[in-house]
């Protein structure tokens, strides 16, 4: 700490003048440069807000009081359970750090003291003399930091390199704590990782050099194009804020997004089935059924023709079906997963059977989906109809639930229970929330990012159909959502043999005989693969296992002309580890590779199947187009 004395003469010479620097609205300059005067910092000397209208400044300033106090004031259980949830996760770590092991949490603060000083010492003394080697960098990959003024204003970089050192530290004290459970520890470092990185300098206009230079071109006009911006978004937000991450204006379903020709050939209460129009002169004899998840829209699978699963599909000779789920409102709230079976899956097993005359279909469940299809084969095996489903295509779907990742954080008993009882209350979880949890779980590149882009800078977000997938959230009902949380994420007991109850049979995995083929993704942060890996131990059938490149959708959505691999092994052993060691890497996309596999269980060929003409040569009823009605409704429009 001595050092830091010679410098003390230094800041108190230099104070004026690094305020003026830190508020430097009008003119990013080099460090050295001292031309800001005091009529710089006058906002009643400077035009850089005089043309803005005032008024509509204050009347969008009194709307979004008046919302975020309203959000603030709404009564909401799971809110409060997670809020009391945190509070007790606190308290275990002040008894474990501060009470029974205080010494290593005392290290770590006088460590960060010296830092601090360290950097405080480097900052003065830049100002007059050179520049000195960062004490801390950011990690990489991070880049709310690359813009230059980071690194050659001495103050910009100041206030990045002191956040950096108090983040490092607040994180490592948890890691370092002994005597905390596992959960507890990971919820800890998950909600202190998002509140740290909610404060980051990057996401305030006074501490974000990009924003203060836009701030001066724009004359202020980009926070109002923000403000406006942001008052839109709370509009269609549930509970918490929804940012926009994409122009929704830019996309038309049907017309340059999910744009594969097809037919909506039947429709219930849960779902419309879609046929699509072959672009072979034959086709497996085999239809291919695909079941997407309900918490997103089918059309993942086709965004553009160049990436598009269904046309490939269809071009290798499948004759393809897809669920579209419906967005069910607060009358669905009943509707369990024993419905979505009933009046779903095995629905459109029917129907796929009349219109092609095969008694049973190549099916593929993708994530949730996924989930469905296993209960479904163990139902079928337990009522001896497993015939029906040729063969079983798993992508990213959890099957062991001992450790569900950071979507583990906002599940345990006392949340769940709250959860429950919202749900009773509301018939439905609102799919809004759903996808703002899952931004939050890479909140700094899917929720952030976004909130400067859009809110401080004032920029429309740009054109991205993903991003647009991405957005368009689904409800889910109460009853699925309990099931799906209760039975599965806290009790485990898809995995668990005769454990799990299930529209009047014990969930027993280990009699589906089915052949499967299961695809995880390397860097899935919402189904780690070594949970999925599991499905190798327990179906007691042929488990073809395959380890994408990349993460939950740039792992599955990777077409033959993608820059994804795939890993692959011909034994399945216990330990997944020990798989990954044995595997070996094919530089091509695991398509291929599930295009040989399936081929074994198609049957052949027969000419192709036109949707609106049954295997007899009568007509079958089209109700409409592809991609259907349902895909259009909206989450908060179901709700309203």
């Amino acid at each position: 700490m001595n050092d830091v004395v010679p410098a003390l003469p230094i800041l108190i010479t230099e104070a004026k003048f690094m305020l003026k620097k830190f508020y430097k609205f009008l003119n990013l300059q080099d460090s050295n440069d001292k031309t800001l005067n005091d009529n710089d910092l006058d906002a009643s000397k400077s035009n850089t807000f005089s043309q803005i209208n005032f008024n509509s400044f204050y009347e969008m300033s009194q709307k979004l009081g008046f919302e975020s106090y309203k959000r603030l004031t709404q009564t909401n259980l799971t809110s409060q359970s997670i809020a009391f949830g945190l509070l007790n996760v606190s308290q275990q770590f002040a008894t474990a750090a501060l009470i029974n092991n205080p010494v290593p949490l005392l290290e770590n603060q006088i460590q960060l003291f010296q830092n601090q000083m360290q950097l405080l010492q480097n900052s003065l003394l830049s100002l007059v003399t050179e520049k000195f080697e960062p004490i801390v960098v950011p990690d990489k990959g991070d880049k709310r930091f690359i813009d230059d003024a980071w690194s050659k204003n001495v103050y910009f970089d100041y206030i990045k390199q002191s956040y950096l050192l108090y983040s490092t530290s607040i994180l490592d004290s948890i890691e370092m704590t002994e005597g905390l459970d596992a959960k507890t520890q990971q919820r800890l470092l998950f909600f202190t990782r998002q509140w740290l990185n909610a404060i980051a300098p990057s996401n305030f206009i006074l501490t974000n050099p990009e924003v203060l230079r836009a701030t001066k071109a724009n004359k202020g006009k980009n926070l109002i194009r923000g403000l406006k911006q942001l008052l839109e978004d709370l509009d269609k937000s549930a509970h918490l804020l929804s940012i926009r991450m994409t122009d929704n204006e830019a996309f038309m379903l049907g017309e340059n997004i999910a744009v594969t020709p097809g037919k909506v050939v039947y429709r219930n209460r849960m779902f419309e089935l879609i046929q699509y129009v072959p672009t072979t002169q034959t086709v497996n004899k085999k239809p291919l059924l695909i079941v997407p998840p309900w918490i997103n829209k089918f059309y993942i699978m086709d965004l553009k023709e160049k990436n598009s699963y269904i046309r490939w599909a269809l071009n290798e000779g499948h004759s393809v079906f897809v669920i579209s789920w419906v967005n069910p409102d607060q009358s669905y709230k009943d509707a369990g997963m024993e419905t979505y079976m009933h009046e779903g899956l095995l629905a459109a097993l029917d129907v796929v059977e009349k219109i092609t005359g095969e008694p049973n279909a190549n099916v593929i469940g993708y994530c949730i989906g996924g989930m469905l299809l296993a209960l479904t084969l163990s139902w079928l095996a337990e009522n001896n109809q497993s015939q029906r489903i040729a063969s079983a295509t798993f992508w990213t779907t959890m099957f062991d639930f001992s450790d569900p990742g950071d979507l583990g954080v906002f599940i345990d008993n006392d949340i769940v229970n709250a959860l429950e009882r919202e749900g009773d209350k509301k018939g439905v979880f609102d799919g809004r929330l759903m996808g703002v949890a899952f931004s939050l779980l890479r909140e700094n590149s899917l929720y952030w990012n976004y909130f400067i882009q859009n809110y401080l800078m004032g920029e429309r977000p740009t054109p991205f159909d993903l991003l647009y997938w991405n957005s368009d959230c689904t409800n889910v009902t109460a009853a699925l959502h309990k099931f799906v949380l209760r039975e599965l994420y806290l009790g485990n007991k898809l995995i668990k043999k005769g454990e799990l109850t299930f529209d009047n049979i014990k969930i027993d995995l280990s009699k589906v005989t089915t052949p499967t083929y299961v695809v995880a993704a390397i860097q899935d942060h919402i189904v780690k693969w070594k949970e999925s890996y599991q499905s190798t131990q327990v179906f007691n059938s042929e488990v073809q296992f395959v380890l994408a490149e990349s993460g939950h959708v740039a792992g599955i959505i990777n077409p033959p002309t993608g820059k994804y691999g795939f890993y692959t092994s011909n034994e399945n052993v216990s330990d997944p580890d020990e798989w990954f060691k044995l595997a070996e890497k094919q530089e091509r996309s695991w398509w291929l590779h599930w295009g040989e596999w399936i081929s074994k269980h198609s049957s052949g060929t027969v000419a192709a199947r036109k949707p609106g003409v049954d295997n007899d040569g009568l007509p079958w009823p089209v109700l409409c187009d592809a991609p259907g009605e349902y895909v259009r409704i909206k989450a908060f429009e179901a709700l309203a």
